[in-house]
């Protein structure tokens, strides 16, 4: 049986300040994901669960709650900047324009600087500005982050799938 090794990520030496990377995904936001994420994490703002409150807003339907938002961007993006890493801080994020449920959502990431680290030399920091972008181009989210991430050299081991305990056969 030969088996094919998927996508592992990028590693710190792979970025170049400069690349764009789009999310190969989109994501339809559904009525569903927006309340339950909005109760899950009790958040009492009607705007973003009671269609009736909404209409008497300035947007006349439920807003996708923005932690949402955010979770959904930031998870479209980590095959290519963080799969190999992990969030260091945020920087800034600006909301110029509303989400709404039945939307479709896709991420860009561009390198804005990168460089060793200083105190762990298997590691090197990127920093990203991403985009939250419609399906019709309107940009709702963008906000900047910096990532730790793993020089190849450095990088755990990818072996960690456990092989099959399959029946033997007779032949």
């Amino acid at each position: 049986m030969a088996v094919k090794t998927g996508w592992e990520g990028r590693f710190f030496e792979d970025f170049e300040v400069g690349d764009v990377y789009r999310s190969r995904i989109g994501r339809t936001i559904t009525q569903a994901d927006n309340i339950w994420f909005t109760l899950l994490t009790n958040n009492t703002n009607q705007i973003h669960f009671n269609q009736h409150y909404a209409e008497r807003t300035e947007f006349a339907k439920p807003l996708v709650n923005i932690a949402l938002t955010l979770a959904i961007v930031a998870g479209l993006g980590v095959a290519d900047t963080s799969e190999n890493g992990f969030a260091l801080g945020w920087d800034k994020i600006d909301l110029p324009n509303p989400l709404f449920e039945g939307e479709t959502i896709y991420s860009e990431s561009e390198v804005l600087e990168k460089r060793e680290s200083k105190s762990r030399p298997q590691w090197g920091i990127v920093k990203f500005r991403s985009r939250g972008i419609k399906q019709d181009g309107t940009i709702v989210m963008e906000y900047t982050r910096s990532v730790m991430v793993w020089k190849k050299a450095d990088a755990p081991g990818r072996d960690h799938f456990p092989e099959p305990k399959l029946p033997e056969t007779s032949s």
